[in-house]
Formats: C-alpha cells, structure tokens, sequence
C-alpha cells in the first residue's frame, strides 16, 4: 500500500504493519513520517527501539540477526534501517529480499532511502519484495503551487492563518526549503496570538530562506512565470551555482522547443516527438503550452542566445553570462526582449 505523507497519521492510527518503506529527498517530511512511525509503535507496544545505518561496510547479517532475535524481556521492537546511498549493493539487496520474506509478527521494521529513487532502483528485485510487503511513503519536495495550502494547514495547527496574497509572499520566501519554512511558521506562533496574521505581519517576521535549484528553474520560464523566473535566477547566483549548469539547462529546454517545433511541421505525432526528446510527465504538458505560447521565431531566437550563453560562461562572450541567461530565460518565458542576438 502506498500512502501520502499527509494520509499517514490516518493510517497509523489502525494497527501497524509489518514493515515501512519511506523514501524521498525532502528532509523535513522525511522526519516527520519517522516520527509519525516511532509514536504510533510506542503507544502500540513496541517498547525496543533499533537503529542501524547501512553505511559502507554495514555487516547485513546484523539485520536478520536483529529481526531474528527475541528481546530478553519478550517486548516487541522497531527495528529502524537507514541506507544513506538508496543502494544496498548486492549482499544487502539479498538481505532485504529474505527480510520482506520473513518479517516477524513482533517487530516493526522502518527502512528509510533518503534519496530519490530512479525507475531501475524502483523496478529491482529487493525494492519489489520490500513494496510487496510495506506500507510504501513516497517523500518529494513540494510543488510550488502546493505550497500555499501546506503553509495554511502548517499555520492551521497553532491556531493562526493567513490570506491568499500572504500565503504567496510566504510560499515565495520558503520554496525549496520546508525545514526553514517550518522554522519561520513556529516563529510565527512565538511571536504573534491565534488569529488571522496580517502580511505586514509575516513580512517583518520571516526571513528569505528560499532554495533553488536548475530543474525549477527550467519550470518556471516553461511556465512563463517571469517573475518566479527572475527570482530563482537571482537566488541561483547568489547560492554561487554556476552559470554553466543554468545555461546547460535553459539550452537544452531552447533546443526541445525548437527539435519538436521542427517535428510537428514533418507531421510527426507529438507523443512521438516527446520520446525521441525524452520529455516525461509534467514537463510534457509545459512543452506544449510553450509552444502555444512561443513564435517560432522566438524559439529561433532562444537558440541562437544559448549559443551566446554557452560563450559567455566560458569566458569567450564580451557579455555577463548572467545578463545573457537572464534574456534568454525571458525569451523562453514569452518577453519579447529588445536585442535577441545581445
């Protein structure tokens, strides 16, 4: 069974099973499933609580031993597994394979892979057994959009709520950064009563915690959310990220554009198009309204900038090569910019 980190306290209240798969990248909602576990088994009874760490040159015969062994008092144990990596290799893949064949009825074994997982991990032999037999908690970062509710519901639970206009000044100083964001909401309680908070209010309190990243980024100007944009790409160059990888990243999504621009004009289907670009999921839907959005002679223009973007960040273009990746990103967003070719 799979379960939402926000559905989990629900299903904890019914007697607990047998094992628990957690994984994701998100730190914050990642502890919290931990905690949510280690709650529901004290008030259950499972009075032992293990850990261990699959770290380079974890012996897994510990593992079985553990599950294996009776408690001298006869208690029945949480048997917790961290596997920093996400990869067992291949004695622990096995031993993870007899543990989802043999769970004992005393222990409840947490298994966290603080990572995200790719498809080849997801369809191995050992993830397979473990799903099988495991309460599986996918954990991932928020999505921006999600972000103003989860505040909400955050600020809900001490009794304080905000407007939308609030929220989304909020959700602008906390994105990518759920513990910090956690931080400013209990701080929010420190320093103000239950009740509605104004966005003077939340504006003198929170600071900008805001974390970034290339992928997001590539989102927002697909999106055509030029002031969402502009502020990643401010926040990206602040963090010190490299403008290579920026210009790696609005590069390949020009390039996209202008491969599958090229291919609806030869008649080829669009699902075609987007195998042979490997455009997946959510990024298939921000394709396609970009082109709608776009001129073809603007996903030209964004081509031929990424070329000058490419130049600058090699030190080879008279341009900052944040200038250029600021124009070029504008161009994807759908701003008619005054000189193309800088």
């Amino acid at each position: 069974m799979q379960v939402k980190p926000d559905q989990l306290a629900q299903v904890l209240k019914q007697p607990l099973a047998n094992m628990y798969l957690l994984h994701g990248e998100e730190p914050l909602q990642l502890l919290e499933a931990q905690d949510a576990i280690r709650q529901a088994a004290k008030q259950q009874g499972f009075s032992i609580r293990e850990v261990y760490s699959a770290e380079s040159g974890f012996s897994w015969q510990t593992l079985q031993f553990a599950n294996d062994a009776l408690s001298l008092f006869a208690d029945k144990k949480l048997i917790e597994i961290q596997i920093p990596s996400g990869k067992p290799g291949a004695q622990g893949a096995e031993a993870l394979i007899q543990l989802a064949k043999s769970p004992s009825p005393d222990n409840v074994i947490v298994i966290t892979l603080p990572v995200r997982l790719d498809k080849t991990t997801q369809n191995s032999k050992w993830f397979t057994a473990l799903s099988q037999q495991s309460v599986i908690v996918p954990v991932f970062p928020l999505e921006r959009h999600q972000l103003p509710t989860w505040l909400n519901d955050r600020l809900g639970k001490q009794k304080q709520f905000i407007d939308d206009a609030t929220a989304h000044f909020l959700a602008d100083r906390v994105e990518g950064n759920l513990l910090a964001a956690h931080q400013e909401i209990q701080k929010l309680a420190l320093l103000y009563p239950a009740g509605e908070l104004s966005l003077s209010q939340v504006q003198e309190a929170v600071l900008n915690v805001a974390r970034y990243d290339v992928f997001k980024l590539s989102e927002a100007a697909l999106s055509g959310d030029i002031p969402r944009f502009k502020r990643m790409l401010a926040g990206l160059k602040d963090e010190g990220e490299a403008p290579t990888l920026v210009a790696w990243t609005l590069t390949e999504d020009a390039h996209i554009l202008y491969r599958i621009l090229k291919g609806k004009r030869e008649g080829i289907a669009m699902n075609q198009l987007f195998r042979d670009n490997r455009v997946w999921g959510n990024k298939q839907d921000l394709v396609t309204r970009s082109l709608k959005r776009l001129s073809p002679g603007d996903v030209l223009s964004a081509v031929k900038l990424s070329g000058i973007a490419d130049r600058a960040c090699k030190g080879v273009h008279s341009q900052d090569p944040w200038f250029v990746l600021e124009q070029l990103g504008l161009i994807l967003c759908g701003v008619k910019v005054m000189n193309k070719d800088i």
